[in-house]
This record gives structure tokens, C-alpha cells and sequence, in this order.
């Protein structure tokens, strides 16, 4: 997951991974462009944080964190992690 500091939709995803027992790593893109220019690659071009990846695939932000959590889908997904 990437990440910025002062956050509260990256602050909104983490809460949810943790409430779900999911490991993540999570990378800052406060003060390195490198990884802010990674983030906007891998993403297919998103520049907002946070951009989350389940297992390499992007899922996008916050929102649709949240909103594969409420349809049930994010729990298929993290099924397949490991």
C-alpha cells in the first residue's frame, strides 16, 4: 500500500486491513518522487494515496477498499493471499 503521512483515507484503509488480521507493507511517498512515480506506474496512472495491491493486482484507493468490503469481495480476494 502506498502511502502519505498526514493521510486520513490511508489512515481509513490500514484500519480496515488491520481490522481484517491482514499483514501489509506500506510505502511513503512524502519525500521520495521515485517512489510517488512507482506508485503512478504501477497504478495504471492513479496519483492519489493511498493505492493499495492485493497480491501485485491494484485495487485502488480507500473507496474501493471499502466498497469490496461491504459487497463481500474483499474477503475472496484476501483468500487468495499468502
Amino acid at each position: 500500500m502506498y502511502t502519505s503521512f498526514f493521510c486520513p483515507f490511508c489512515t481509513r484503509a490500514k484500519s480496515l486491513l488491520k481490522k481484517k488480521g491482514v499483514e501489509f507493507s506500506e510505502i511513503g511517498v512524502d519525500s521520495d518522487p521515485a517512489l510517488r512515480q512507482q506508485m503512478t506506474e504501477r497504478s495504471g496512472g492513479a496519483r492519489t494515496v493511498p493505492q493499495i495491491f492485493i497480491d501485485g493486482n491494484p485495487i485502488g484507493g480507500s473507496d474501493e477498499l471499502v466498497a469490496l468490503d461491504r459487497s463481500g469481495e474483499l474477503d475472496r480476494l484476501l483468500q487468495g493471499t499468502g
